[in-house]
């Protein structure tokens, strides 16, 4: 209707059209005239990312590696470089991984031992399961990343929790135990350390409310549906002054059926808030995470470090799953060698077991943190907390379920009231928004304070044992 002109404007007219743009609500047109066969180049979807590499369909161009297939050499010289300088240093620990196998199957006698190098071996292994998901993580879009980085990072607990459960039904406990302490060592240990680390070098570090707010909610609400089954049998428990040993049973018995009944809600719960995140409110996660990653000060240097590719980090998982699991059997073996050393069940379930299979979502939360990306941290803290409670947890009591054992969420009463209140602090000090080294050093020293209680904690005595046999 209107013809443009073709002939330059005035630095007026410039000036006006500059203001009405910056002024204006609405997005600004692109002229037509600037449609030239020239900016048509510009304006398809680039061949190549930064480093030169050509973009593979389907692949994030962060995480094109500019190579298909397995190369031997690169794959384990990438691997051995990892991402970070805790990272790199775990690696000097693959020594102990067939040192802990074959003395695993030659000297079965040396208990104590076992568990000693299958539990440090168990370190670098994780390690490479975490690094295989971060660089798998790279190649996907942001969110996705995430959600696939930290389920892989929590691979070794599920494989752990799931040893436990095919062995006796005295690995319950632990098991018990090992749920609670891993949700303790990611919210007070892990985010402590990156609090702590990242306020070394900042006076504090902010992160956006969406992540602390839907987190910190969503944990209070799992925390409040573990605790239920404990609530449940602790209140009819204590209703008569001296049950029987029969009544006992039947309570404990209502106790795992509301527990596989509320595992069922629970993974409900996981799965809205997985649509949550990649669904309904994707752009908005997204666009946190994309300012993040504005805010890394190495992120020059992390994106000229060169990647695995697409094989290579499938590989990477299958080689590290599989030393994780056999590692795992022989930790779960020895623990009643460890319990007869005098540690106690809860120190195992509650601090030894949790650190190990935590280790990989530690390191990497623990770095994002040093390099600023507090919502990256965040997320992968709050993620992994969260899969713990509303997705491992409700897990292992269904497959218990399916095998016939009496795997439940009636946890001991000291180990609810601990993790309920570890909430609550945590919860308090996400509502700022900001973060500083004090608030790290206290959620450290309350998980040292938990920690010496459950070394402590005396191991279940035998009168419940022999109250049943007498009576029977």
């Amino acid at each position: 209707m209107f013809k443009r002109s073709r002939t330059p404007a005035s630095p007026s007219q410039s000036a006006e059209q500059s203001i009405e743009m910056k002024t204006s609500s609405r997005e600004p047109t692109v002229p037509e005239a600037a449609h030239t066969a020239g900016t048509k180049k510009h304006s398809i979807l680039p061949t190549h990312n930064h480093n030169g590499h050509k973009i593979t369909k389907g692949i994030a161009p962060e995480g094109e590696s500019g190579r298909k297939g397995i190369h031997p050499l690169h794959f384990f010289k990438i691997i051995w470089s990892s991402t970070s300088d805790a990272s790199r240093a775990v690696n000097l620990l693959w020594p102990f991984v067939p040192a802990a196998l074959a003395v695993r199957y030659a000297r079965k006698d040396l208990g104590v031992i076992i568990f000693a190098l299958c539990y440090i071996a168990m370190v670098p292994c994780a390690n490479l399961i975490g690094f295989a998901g971060q660089e798998l993580a790279r190649k996907l879009p942001r969110v996705w990343g995430i959600l696939v980085e930290t389920t892989l990072g929590s691979v070794v607990e599920i494989v752990l929790f799931m040893v436990l459960l095919s062995g006796p039904e005295t690995n319950i406990e632990v098991i018990q135990a090992a749920i609670l302490g891993s949700i303790l060592a990611t919210l007070l240990l892990c985010l402590g350390m990156c609090f702590f680390v990242g306020g070394m070098k900042r006076d504090e570090q902010k992160f956006n409310e969406t992540i602390s707010e839907v987190g910190s909610g969503l944990l209070l609400t799992a925390g409040l549906g573990l605790a239920v089954p404990t609530a449940f049998y602790a209140s009819l428990v204590q209703a008569q002054p001296d049950p029987s040993p029969e009544h006992i049973i039947y309570l404990a018995d209502r106790a795992t059926q509301v527990s596989r009944i509320g595992s069922i809600f629970l993974l409900v719960a996981y799965a809205f808030y997985i649509w949550f995140q990649v669904r309904s409110h994707h752009s908005i996660y997204d666009a946190i995470l994309l300012e993040d990653e504005e805010q890394d000060e190495d992120r020059h240097k992390d994106l000229r470090k060169p990647k695995l590719t697409f094989t290579e980090c499938i590989v990477a998982l299958a080689i590290s799953i599989a030393l994780v699991t056999l590692l795992a059997i022989g930790l779960v073996e020895e623990i009643p060698a460890i319990v007869e050393a005098g540690v106690s069940d809860a120190f195992v379930g509650l601090i030894l077991v949790p650190l190990v299979e935590k280790a990989a979502e530690h390191l990497t939360a623990v770095d994002e943190a040093w390099d600023n990306q507090m919502n990256f941290a965040l997320s992968h803290v709050l993620g992994a907390t969260i899969q713990t409670a509303l997705f491992n947890a409700p897990l292992v009591v269904i497959v218990g379920w399916g095998l016939n054992k009496p795997m439940d969420l009636n946890f001991e009463v000291f180990m609810i009231i601990m993790l309920l209140l570890a909430i609550l602090v945590v919860g308090n000090f996400l509502r700022d928004q900001k973060s500083n080294y004090l608030e790290g050093v206290l959620c450290l020293i309350v998980y040292c304070i938990i920690a010496v209680a459950a070394f402590f904690y005396p191991n279940p005595d035998q009168e419940y044992g022999a109250a049943l046999a007498l009576h029977e």
